[in-house]
């Protein structure tokens, strides 16, 4: 089995350590067999090169790459929105999440569009509002999922769309209603960063199988892995929060 990775804006869309989403989903994919393509999608690529994604990955930035990345991005929405609609995993994180919302209200009030691809939008409440930042677990179904946020904006879902996940401890969304991402179709907007997936096993697999499926139109079941030392990760966050897992 094959798998085509493409990895949004790498140069430019990787601040937060977000990288290491894309080892992990290579590794996990490999010890499985299953290969995984690794298609880097830049400033200069065209369009086209993102029609046959199995998976869309792209982490979050600084202001100036955001704003270079934004720009670029409005000229592949049509494309980036099919692949979506039609239910090709994507994990946006951060500054991309927030991109496929319907816009961004700055701190000084202009207000940036997005490209309305999740029904949502952001706004950040001025440089005087603390931001949401620091460790941070959820409740992802039946799953634990812990990482890190760090945004100003804050996010508001919309009717169309439901949350990725609950906040059990952090502020996720808005730091308001105990709201974290978006999940849409088979897509997850998230500001957990770490990044997301060596600590949380299950929702890279979720991403391996879920692609697996879309491509081949058939339940693919993936052996399972020890994950020992991403439990171990997680147990230090648990202890480090005093909560439970």
């Amino acid at each position: 089995m094959r798998l085509k990775l493409t990895w949004m804006y790498p140069d430019l869309m990787s601040t937060y350590g977000d990288r290491g989403n894309i080892q992990v989903l290579t590794r996990r994919a490999m010890w499985r067999d299953v290969e995984m393509v690794l298609s880097p999608h830049t400033l200069e690529s065209d369009s086209s090169t993102l029609i046959d994604s199995d998976i869309i990955l792209m982490g979050g930035a600084q202001d100036r790459q955001q704003k270079l990345v934004s720009d670029n991005l409005q000229k592949k929405a049509k494309t980036l929105k099919k692949l979506i609609d039609g239910g090709t995993p994507g994990l946006f994180i951060c500054g991309a999440y927030q991109f496929l919302g319907n816009y961004y209200r700055a701190a000084d009030g202009t207000t940036i569009p997005g490209l309305e691809i999740f029904d949502l939008h952001t706004i950040h409440p001025g440089d005087q509002e603390k931001r949401i930042i620091g460790n941070i677990v959820t409740r992802w179904g039946n799953k634990t999922l812990v990482g890190f946020e760090n945004h100003g904006g804050r996010t508001y879902l919309g009717k169309n769309v439901e949350p990725f996940a609950q906040v059990v401890k952090g502020g996720g969304n808005n730091g308001e209603d105990g709201t974290e991402g978006v999940f849409y179709k088979n897509s997850i907007g998230t500001y957990l960063h770490g990044p997301i997936l060596p600590k949380n096993p299950d929702l890279a697999d979720w991403i391996l199988a879920t692609a697996l499926k879309v491509k081949y139109q058939k339940e693919i079941r993936l052996s399972p892995l020890p994950d020992v030392l991403e439990q171990e990760a997680r147990n230090i966050m648990f202890r480090r929060l005093n909560i439970g897992n």
